[in-house]
């Protein structure tokens, strides 16, 4: 999925014009291509490095699919990282990007010197550490797609800083993507498969009639994203598994199957499919109205929990992660038993 580059322009966006001009910083970090796609190539000696730089890769082929599949919940106010930091430029792709901003004198000359200052003169990084080709990158910030408005979306406002290859990013920059920052990630980028259950009876059942529900298996099973960023091989890999389906009748005029209403998952299905002769049987997952729904029809709503956890570049074996929910409602049309009185 595509990330929007450098954190700290959007502060321009958001912080209107009178912000912008007393601020040249937030004009001088807008990127308009993005850094999402940023690409690392050579720039001396003829080294190919052939790599995106920032850009988190996503392999879903994993994931839940079809067109009423949808992201979990975290069952606690935990969310993923608003904004992070990843490598994005090469020696000669940020002198190309920062000089025309400076010869374009529109941030002030105050500004432009700090600057150059920074990135040419030595205070701290000379000529943009071109002697560092292809040992290398500038680490800029980005902002996840869609994660723009996010509480601190706009707090990774370090400017540009260089990271040797094998070297760990500065300690002050905690939201450097590691592995654990690429799961937490990955977690946003899950899609798990609709939660709309089998009902027999279906739509339409009867007052004090146990109405069964399930899940198909072949649609209930684990999915998993993987997200990585090749310059720096790292990668994580988040699975998601279904644990348990909760039944909310949508009325209180109603008794369910367990009386907690939540159905364990058991032999890789939920609940179990009506067959003839078990019409006087409870079922393992289902519910039971106590009053007609009259000319209307409960919200019958099913909610998966889905225990959720990763792997990934040194990591030994399995790490969790919050456990998701998703859910749906469905209606339920609830008819009083019909009576022949002789």
């Amino acid at each position: 999925m595509p990330t929007v580059g450098r954190a700290t322009a959007l502060t321009a966006f958001f912080a209107g014009l009178a912000v912008a001009l007393s601020s040249p910083q937030a004009w001088a970090d807008i990127d308009p291509g993005g850094g999402s796609e940023t690409q690392v190539d050579a720039d001396s000696d003829g080294q190919n490095l052939s790599a995106t730089a920032g850009r988190i890769v996503y392999d879903r082929s994993k994931n839940g699919k079809g067109g009423k599949a949808g992201p979990v919940t975290p069952a606690t106010n935990w969310t993923p990282p608003p904004c992070y930091y990843a490598p994005a430029f090469s020696p000669a792709q940020l002198q190309k990007k920062l000089e025309p901003i400076w010869a374009a004198e529109s941030t002030g000359s105050e500004w432009d010197l700090s600057q150059r200052n920074r990135y040419v003169d030595g205070q701290p990084y000379k000529d943009f550490n071109k002697e560092k080709a292809g040992k290398g990158y500038w680490w800029d910030s980005f902002i996840p797609e869609g994660g723009i408005g996010a509480p601190g979306a706009l707090d990774c406002t370090k400017p540009y800083f260089w990271v040797d290859k094998g070297d760990p990013p500065p300690a002050d920059t905690p939201e450097a993507v590691t592995p654990e920052i690429l799961a937490q990630l990955a977690y946003a980028e899950i899609r798990v498969p609709d939660t709309e259950v089998t009902l027999a009876p279906a739509e339409t059942t009867k007052v004090n009639l146990p109405t069964w529900a399930w899940l198909d298996k072949a649609e209930f099973k684990p999915v998993s994203v993987t997200a990585s960023v090749p310059v720096l091989d790292i990668q994580a890999t988040v699975t998601a598994e279904p644990t348990s389906l909760k039944i909310d009748p949508g009325t209180k005029d109603a008794q369910t199957y367990p009386a907690s209403g939540v159905c364990p998952i058991d032999g890789g299905k939920i609940g179990e499919p009506y067959a003839k002769g078990k019409s006087k049987e409870d079922p393992p997952c289902g519910v039971k109205y106590l009053r007609s729904s009259g000319d209307g029809s409960y919200p019958l709503k099913a909610t998966v929990t889905w225990k959720i956890h990763w792997t990934g570049t040194g990591v030994d074996g399995e790490k969790a992660l919050p456990d998701g929910e998703f859910g749906a409602d469905q209606d339920v049309v609830v008819e009083e038993i019909q009576s022949i009185n002789r």
